[in-house]
């Protein structure tokens, strides 16, 4: 049920004394509160700061008159909602059109009637009620959809951290062998974002990298143990199995339903492939590389070079690494992918301390 407001504000603008005590009068013993104003700047002001439930306005004041009093109080989205009731000696039938055109509720002439003021005022203020119930359903309204919209979102970056994390440890299961650890898989994956963010890349494409570089060599899985843990160089023939973990990957992840995994099909077949075209498993070149692969080949071989191998001996300092990398901007990597990359140092030294393997600092006396 709809609850009137109890004691109701009432405004009464009238230029003439007379007028206004009558009015008072009348609505006093009705048990209204009354606000008077005798001119149309003052009636204004007092509407603005005290939100009476309802007005009554004169049309000829000084300042203001009432139309130009209902216009701007109609145009105001806190005072739209309350009822105006012109007050008028003018009975002519333009001065009605004028004030509903201008926005006012109901048009009263003068002198006012007792019983119908208070019948008309009984039936406005009934329709400011419902406005105002209104208003603040919407407002609750609003505020709890805010509400849920907050936990929805809560629980969607819960579910989205542990599917990262599902990933994260899938990813290390299937380098398990080549003694992988998951900060490696993690500082791929973040490298990777932090190029795709500095990119100017969409944010559904920076977390579909995110969530897909991890599982650049998810194809590992499928490469013998006697030549994924050898030490040293792989011979010819070894090599070109050891190559073929990039279509493993892919064949493992290729028809998934989501994106994010068809993603990573293609980081897995292609984060191998370089610049200039002498990359495997299919000598792509240049832009015919997917954005993604060329992201993931840069983040890979930083983070393999700046942390332990089974085939190398030594961790690089990140300084030589990034002049390598410099240096095959335009052969081995693309160029923007670079410039990427360098552009980012602040963010990638955070992530190489953050996902740290607990190894010698490589720029404190480590092998170079």
């Amino acid at each position: 049920m709809i609850k009137m407001e109890q004691n109701p504000k009432i405004l009464v603008a009238d230029d003439e004394p007379v007028n206004r005590d009558l009015m008072e009068a009348i609505l006093s013993k009705l048990g209204y509160r009354v606000l008077l104003a005798g001119d149309g700047d003052q009636a204004l002001a007092l509407a603005l700061d005290q939100m009476p439930d309802l007005i009554l306005l004169d049309i000829v004041m000084p300042g203001l008159d009432g139309f130009e009093v209902t216009g701007k109080l109609k145009e105001n989205d806190r005072t739209k909602i309350i009822p105006i009731v012109i007050v008028s000696g003018k009975s002519e039938v333009r001065d009605r059109v004028k004030a509903l055109e201008v926005g006012a509720d109901d048009f009263l002439n003068k002198p006012v009637d007792p019983t119908e003021l208070k019948a008309r005022i009984r039936s406005l203020l009934k329709v400011k009620a419902y406005n105002d119930h209104m208003v603040n359903y919407q407002k609750k309204l609003e505020e709890e959809v805010a509400k849920r919209t907050l936990q929805l979102k809560a629980s969607l970056d819960k579910i989205k951290s542990a599917s990262l994390e599902a990933i994260y440890r899938l990813s290390l299961a299937a380098e398990y062998k080549n003694k992988e650890t998951g900060d490696h898989i993690k500082r791929v994956s973040h490298y990777a974002e932090a190029i795709a963010v500095k990119m100017g890349l969409n944010k559904a494409t920076i977390e579909a990298i995110l969530y897909a570089a991890p599982m650049h060599d998810v194809g590992k899985i499928g490469i013998p143990d006697h030549i994924l843990l050898k030490p040293g160089k792989h011979d010819e023939k070894e090599w070109e199995i050891m190559k073929q973990h990039t279509t493993i990957g892919a064949r493992i992840m290729e028809g998934s339903d989501y994106g994010f995994i068809r993603l990573a099909s293609v980081i897995a077949l292609t984060h191998h492939e370089r610049w200039d075209g002498g990359g495997y498993p299919r000598g792509l070149k240049g832009k015919k590389i997917p954005l993604a692969g060329r992201i993931a080949a840069l983040a890979d071989f930083f983070d393999a070079m700046t942390s332990t191998r089974p085939y190398r001996e030594g961790i690089h300092s990140l300084e030589h690494t990034i002049g390598a990398i410099k240096m095959n901007s335009g052969s081995h990597f693309d160029p923007e992918v670079v410039d990427c990359f360098v552009q980012s140092q602040d963010r990638i030294r955070q992530i190489k301390e953050t996902f740290s393997d607990n190894l010698p600092s490589p720029d404190r006396g480590a092998a170079k």
